[in-house]
């Protein structure tokens, strides 16, 4: 298999089994054997169709005579495939990416006669790239939802947030490519020591532009191979994800509770500022997610971190009044993460109704564990309203014994007087990230 095969059955895959991209794709690479080389070009492939699906099924539509709907799916993935290198991909020739697809059509579909109608509906399309229909602009939610590859319901709700120029910013940023970022594991090394390791395999690394003891990865291939990750060097980790922990303020000889903890990387990043010393109990709902965390904190040697299966919502007597600093990464819709997992934004949004609901029950329930003047700090990797400030301003009116906590952040970000703030890519390069810290008042009880 080569790589826009396997981009083909990632994305039917996605389409079928409403998986996530990201997982589905990183399975589909390690069962293909792809060299690196044609691993990225796969992964560009999948996630640019899925960046752009709504703008090229715009395009493509109006060079079919047949509704994209009436088609098999695979036969719809194979036009995407084609029509997104051709508009987007200027190094690979126009009559590659259309062979390419109409030999995938034939070996992959049903319909004798698809790989024919995919020929004519590309050939069609390539004909006329200079000549493209124009996207109406009369209504400003319909423009930038096709534009951008975004639903009418996601770009509404910014428009009314961030107003039409910066929501064009935001969606465009949701487009491109998130970076990886690496946290050094203090514990174990240094900044310089972790560049010099991965120098040293032929990963390029840069500072992070403004958040220290993190370097941006390029060139990495699979991590897994690096002696520096199989010696627990560092993590990767997304800088907003990191601010949540800077806003927890975790210190040594500290007792940490993260209610939702999985994969374990801010439970990671609270035990590295508490110098190992102190305990990190580091929950998820999951008994598998458990393991995951169990063999994170194994691999980077953090022995302070206690991996538990827990419920966030059920209180734990055991628990009350026990912990310094909790920190509730709540369940959400994750629609701050786009950049890495393209076809969220495709989902139901139904469901997503219900997750406010959900949220406030475990805040509740986690802000009885919080010692008097000890932090509670509520985070989501979402930009919707409703899950992040409704959530802690309805918090606040619940709960008279919490303040909002004013904190400070490393620049561009700075000082929070508010006690709350969001991340947004276009603005801090980030994933969109919501924080809100609030403090238990009363004496400590030590």
């Amino acid at each position: 298999m080569d790589a826009r095969e396997i981009s083909l059955l990632a994305l039917n895959d996605c389409q079928r089994q409403g998986g996530w991209s990201d997982a589905i794709l990183k399975k589909r690479l390690a069962s293909a054997g792809l060299d690196s080389r044609d691993g990225a070009l796969a992964t560009q492939l999948c996630f640019g169709v899925l960046q752009n699906r709504l703008l090229l099924d715009f395009y493509l539509s109006h060079f079919s005579n047949l509704p994209l709907k009436r088609m098999e799916g695979r036969v719809v993935e194979a036009l995407r495939l084609g029509a997104y290198q051709m508009l987007f991909l200027d190094k690979i020739p126009h009559s590659a990416a259309v062979n390419a697809s109409v030999e995938l059509t034939r070996k992959h579909c049903k319909n004798p006669r698809a790989a024919g109608m995919v020929n004519g509906i590309l050939r069609n399309m390539e004909r006329n790239l200079n000549n493209l229909p124009t996207i109406p602009q009369t209504d400003p939610v319909s423009y930038l939802s096709t534009l951008y590859s975004h639903p009418e319901w996601l770009v509404r709700e910014l428009l009314t947030a961030l107003g039409s120029e910066e929501t064009a910013k935001l969606l465009a940023a949701n487009n491109g490519q998130a970076p990886m970022t690496a946290m050094v594991n203090r514990t174990r090394t240094t900044v310089q020591g972790l560049i010099q390791s991965l120098e040293g395999e032929g990963v390029q690394t840069r500072p992070h532009p403004w958040l220290s003891n993190c370097l941006i990865l390029e060139k990495t291939g699979k991590l897994e191979r690096l002696t520096a990750f199989q010696e627990g060097l560092f993590y990767i980790q997304d800088p907003a994800s990191r601010l949540a922990v800077e806003a927890l303020s975790a210190g040594p000889g500290m007792r940490v509770l993260d209610c939702c903890a999985a994969p374990g990387g801010k439970s990671f990043a609270a035990a590295i500022c508490m110098e190992g010393r102190g305990e990190v109990v580091s929950c998820d709902l999951h008994p598998h997610k458990k393991k995951l965390i169990q063999a994170g904190a194994g691999r980077l040697g953090l022995s302070s971190i206690t991996p538990m299966t827990a419920d966030g919502k059920v209180f734990r007597p055991e628990w009350e009044n026990a912990f310094d600093r909790v920190l509730v990464d709540a369940p959400c819709s994750g629609l701050g993460v786009i950049r890495k997992k393209p076809d969220i934004r495709y989902k139901d949004p139904e469901p997503l109704k219900d997750l406010p609901k959900v949220q406030r029950e475990i805040l509740a329930t986690a802000a009885r564990y919080v010692k008097p003047n000890g932090l509670l700090v509520y985070s989501t990797c979402t930009l919707l309203r409703r899950e992040n400030e409704d959530v802690a301003e309805d918090f606040l009116k619940c709960h008279p014994e919490y303040k909002a906590d004013a904190f400070t952040l490393p620049e561009p970000v700075g000082f929070v007087g508010d006690g709350r703030v969001t991340l947004w890519p276009h603005r801090q390069g980030t994933d969109g990230f919501f924080i809100s810290r609030f403090r238990r008042e009363g004496e400590s009880l030590d």
